[in-house]
């Protein structure tokens, strides 16, 4: 999830009766009293020298650029951002998650990446949100111990820094434990999104004692505090990851999810999940080769499976790399590139899931062959009909599709994104999530912060009856993810990277995004302003507001598309390029949510 801050503030706070109930709220009246220290201005665009970050939240651009001017690298930044937005963004990400990373190494010229998605017991089977032989209520399995994959945060970050980072674990947490010692300023976002989920926090006492203190919404204007997420970063620094994979921090999050503390009385369906201390010890990131493609002279790289949004660029941009969409006009523009991402999902769901349990045939379905396969299906004077059915990535036969359609399930659209540069040119691109607006609701007691419900993301039962699932739950398996961290490189050198949140869509916004400045030459923080559009292979297309007045969706429903307006913003982007001269530049949203927060280390020339 991407949510901003607006003007949030790091506040340092006194023990002063301000304190309501010892819950960690000062009243916004405090604050001046307190002696608040301002995070830097929120801003979509930021130019200098010496690397840069962008992110979607002030303070946690703040604790990477702190940690880019004390000399450390791109690596050691990104997990310091990271950390940072699991106190100010913790219905989005945290410690709880897991996620997906993508490193360029400027010296080396090389693109890796780390799967750190959160897995499923290795008890789990194919009937895990089954019951009597229907489908577990959606909303009862989010809200759940079920719901819970083993997190896979810690060790990214681990893995990371152990890799390719300069500075220890314990090193870069520390901007994000003072963060949640001293605070940071509650916007209307964040209390919407309290609000949205203040019934189900209310019926886990540990999520309402921090989120609902004094039994009420957090005020805007007030500082949040968390002390217990606080003490979870100093031992995690001091101890190491072990501390969550097989130590007392992992002990108390496998009782939570075995026996979900809940507030007596509560009414509320809330099934126990079968997640185990050897379920922990077992976890350990995969270390795939990313997804490759060229476009437009271009090496585009993504994040290979268990994510499906590497490989369904990739395709969508072979697709529309036979044609030269930048004299295009804009009605014809937009009915290719929807054309290409109907395609794409139609193979993405029938052929992506993890890969340890599933054979995915990613170099076929990247396939410069299998593309051209597909494009013939693609007529400028009418739009194709969704669900389209797959293509065959092994044996493509021209404008062929093969069995029956899988439709797109549902996916969280809750996460978030950031992207960090260093003054080495060393650029990541990381994706990390918890699911849904709040994860599965739970807060583990006295580590201040909120399980994942990643499990959801599988598939429930097949999508498509009689058609193989790859997504369907399986013992220790990690679910499908359509997050889509991007890196593009010219002759092997950094041109831009860029990635969001936003479940199914995260795919479609890459896309766009990219298309945008590539083809029709927007400036990058330009590209993430445009107005979007999402097809995920549906009977209608997600457009934002925007494009939903404009005449273009009238031209676009003559051709037999339907669109569907989404009600507030689909996706929130950020994003660095490299500028011919050297300097970085780092660009967020502008608008959507709140705007995001672009820094570099030393602004101007």
């Amino acid at each position: 999830m991407s949510r901003s801050p607006g003007h949030r503030r790091t506040t340092v706070l006194c023990a002063t009766a301000a304190l309501v109930a010892g819950l960690g709220i000062v009243p916004a009246a405090a604050q001046g009293a307190a002696g608040a220290d301002r995070a830097p201005a929120k801003t979509p665009l930021a130019v200098g020298r010496g690397g840069a970050v962008s992110s979607v939240d002030a303070d946690a651009s703040a604790a990477g650029i702190e940690v880019l001017k004390g000399g450390g690298n791109a690596v050691d930044a990104a997990v310091a951002t990271a950390a940072a937005l699991g106190v100010t963004e913790p219905y989005s990400g945290g410690i709880g998650g897991g996620g997906y990373f993508v490193y360029y190494n400027a010296k080396a010229r090389k693109v890796f990446t780390i799967d750190g998605r959160e897995r499923a017991p290795l008890s789990a089977g194919k009937d895990l949100f089954v019951e009597k032989g229907q489908a577990i209520p959606f909303d009862e399995a989010m809200t759940s111990g079920r719901s819970v994959g083993v997190p896979g945060a810690p060790a990214t970050w681990d893995a990371a820094l152990r890799s390719w980072g300069s500075r220890s674990l314990g090193q870069v947490l520390k901007p994000a434990e003072r963060l949640a010692r001293k605070g940071f300023t509650v916007d209307e976002t964040f209390r919407q999104q309290t609000a949205d989920n203040e019934k189900r926090f209310r019926d886990f006492p540990a999520t309402a004692r921090l989120y609902l203190p004094g039994g009420k919404l957090p005020a805007v204007g007030a500082t949040l505090r968390n002390p217990d997420l606080a003490r979870t970063y100093e031992l995690v620094g001091k101890r190491g990851v072990g501390a969550m994979y097989g130590g007392e921090l992992g002990r108390d999050v496998v009782r939570t999810v075995r026996k979900p503390p809940v507030a007596p009385g509560t009414h509320r369906v809330v099934r126990s999940g079968d997640l185990t201390d050897r379920d922990l010890r077992a976890y350990a990131v995969k270390r795939p080769g990313p997804t490759h493609t060229t476009y437009r002279g271009l090496d585009v790289y993504g994040m290979g499976p268990s994510a499906s949004g590497g490989i369904a660029v990739a395709e969508a941009l072979n697709i529309l790399g036979r044609s030269d969409l930048r004299k295009l006009d804009q009605k014809t523009y937009l009915h290719r590139y929807l054309e290409a991402s109907r395609i794409a999902f139609a193979d993405r769901n029938r052929w992506i899931g993890d890969p340890a349990q599933e054979k995915v045939p990613t170099a076929a379905l990247t396939s410069k062959r299998f593309a051209d396969s597909r494009a013939c299906l693609i007529k400028d004077s009418r739009a194709l009909t969704s669900p389209l059915a797959p293509g065959d990535p092994l044996h493509p036969k021209p404008c062929a599709t093969t069995g029956r359609s899988a439709p797109t399930p549902y996916e969280g659209q809750q996460t978030t994104h950031m992207t960090v540069a260093d003054k080495w040119g060393n650029v990541v691109a990381y994706t990390f999530t918890i699911e849904q607006t709040g994860g599965s609701g739970i807060t583990v007691p006295g580590r201040g912060f909120l399980l994942n419900n990643e499990l959801t993301d599988f598939s429930f039962t097949p999508v498509t009856p009689g058609v193989h699932d790859p997504n369907l739950p399986g013992p220790g398996k990690r679910p499908r993810s359509s997050i889509s961290p991007t890196v593009v490189l010219d002759h092997g050198r950094l041109k831009f990277a860029l990635g969001s949140p936003g479940g199914a869509t995260i795919i479609t916004t890459v896309l766009q995004t990219l298309l945008n400045h590539v083809d029709r030459g927007m400036p990058l923080v330009d590209a993430i302003a445009a107005p979007r559009a999402s097809q995920r292979n549906g009977a209608t297309t997600d457009v934002e507001r925007a494009l939903w007045d404009s005449e273009v969706r009238g031209q676009l429903e003559a051709k037999g598309h339907a669109f569907k307006l989404n009600p507030s913003f689909i996706g929130a982007a950020t994003g660095v390029e490299r500028l011919p001269d050297g300097r970085w530049l780092a660009a967020a949203e502008k608008v959507r949510r709140g705007g995001g927060s672009a820094m570099v280390v030393r602004p101007g020339r």
